[in-house]
């Protein structure tokens, strides 16, 4: 009855104009955004968000016609996120076991395949077990807070992954940050952090701005010697680094040492969602009784964990889609290097063309997309001030052709507004 008067007298149930709140408080908070957000794009730092009307690949349709266009910032490494037999896992998942559970996994959220892509990711990683997360921020939001007390020391990476540094806000451990790779000053930070119970070193495997590859190797060596134990985000690893594709710890031959690993499914593994640690079993059993994003967050859909699994199954079937990554990341490196630009990181799909101004990259990107090309310039607050660069990545499903297109663009563009003489 009451939906009905309010259909009749409203025009629809639920709609109508948009309202904005009243009163003085209302209005000063509007006013101070405002100006917050001016600031933003007087300082050329604004983030508009292009709207694609196809599915993820190397190639796109851009909302409002913009077809034949060659994607080079996604984080589809492996271009699984469109690969048919994904797609049809995807969809015999939904199929079978719906939408989503409308639960978290404690009370009624928990399927037959949940627990199954938990078993392949920790036999993918060669660790005893597993546990999924909606995202990879929300498991290093989960994992330090549940593990770490007052007792206990956290030796960070000053250029850790945001969610890192905001999941060890939330614990109450010693909190160290030591320079970014810089062995001589985590040393001193472990010979400092001695005094304290549980000693964990955490780091990216692979940093997302500048492309460049933890030195594993050396943590490790410093975490035995100091008595530590090693944490790795493997976000842009995961997938496709290593001769298996296992990450950066299989890439440097640590796997045995690094104790415990954060990861996505929403990058090279499907590209749809989810995230993961996986490690010693005691650690995911104490992580499901006190971890709050997993308590407190939905399960995972099926149809994302249908994608996922079914982008396990092919790696662990065949490494060629991970290898196919080398060469053609090489093959971009060197020939912009070639034509004068500076390219951070090493031998890794992730390409930041450095250029320091955040202007700059904001209008060179958007100079790309009309030769065809799409990038995103990067600059403060997601990279540090004065480091604004543009981050071209590389996938398996572009070709020499798409490659040498995007390096033609970069080149031109790169000329006309005085990046390269």
């Amino acid at each position: 009855m009451w939906l009905a008067v309010r259909a009749v007298r409203g025009g629809g149930v639920g709609f109508g104009s948009p309202r904005a709140a009243s009163g003085a408080a209302a209005a000063q908070l509007r006013q101070r955004l405002e100006s917050e957000l001016e600031d933003i794009r007087g300082a050329g730092t604004w983030k508009s968000e292009r709207v694609i009307a196809s599915r993820q690949g190397p190639h796109l349709r851009l909302a409002g016609g913009g077809g034949g266009i060659i994607n080079f910032c996604a984080n589809n490494y492996l271009g699984l996120s469109s690969h048919p037999e994904v797609i049809r896992a995807a969809v015999e998942a939904l199929e079978k076991f719906g939408a989503g559970l409308s639960s978290v996994r404690f009370i009624c959220g928990t399927q037959s395949i949940h627990k199954d892509l938990e078993e392949k990711i920790a036999r993918f990683h060669q660790r005893e077990d597993a546990i999924l997360y909606a995202s990879c921020f929300d498991a290093n939001a989960g994992i330090f807070e549940a593990l770490l007390t007052p007792e206990d020391a956290v030796l960070s990476d000053e250029l850790n992954h945001a969610s890192i540094i905001d999941g060890i806000r939330l614990c109450k451990a010693n909190k160290y940050r030591y320079k970014h790779m810089d062995m001589q000053d985590l040393e001193a930070k472990l010979q400092e952090a001695q005094k304290h119970r549980l000693r964990l070193v955490a780091t990216d495997g692979a940093f997302s701005m500048d492309g460049d590859i933890a030195p594993l190797r050396e943590i490790c060596q410093l975490a035995q010697k100091y008595d530590a134990l090693v944490f790795i985000d493997e976000c842009h690893a995961t997938g496709f680094l290593g001769p298996n594709g296992r990450g950066t710890d299989e890439l440097l031959g640590v796997m045995d040492k690094v104790t415990i690993v954060n990861s996505t499914l929403g990058k090279a593994l499907g590209g749809a969602a989810g995230g993961y640690t996986t490690g010693p079993k005691p650690l995911i059993d104490l992580l499901r009784q006190r971890s709050r994003p997993y308590l407190f967050s939905n399960s995972l859909p099926p149809a994302v964990v249908g994608c996922a699994s079914k982008a396990l199954d092919l790696l662990m079937e065949s490494n060629a889609i991970a290898q196919s990554m080398a060469a053609k990341t090489q093959r971009f490196r060197s020939k912009m290097t070639a034509a004068g630009f500076t390219i951070s990181g090493k031998d890794h799909p992730i390409c930041p063309v450095m250029l320091g101004d955040a202007r700059l990259a904001s209008v060179m990107a958007e100079d790309m997309l009309n030769r065809g090309i799409y990038v995103i310039g990067f600059s403060y607050p997601v990279v540090p001030k004065g480091k604004a660069r543009i981050r071209v990545q590389i996938s398996a499903v572009h070709s020499d052709e798409d490659i040498d297109r995007c390096v033609e663009a970069f080149t031109e563009v790169g000329r006309k507004h005085g990046a390269l003489p």
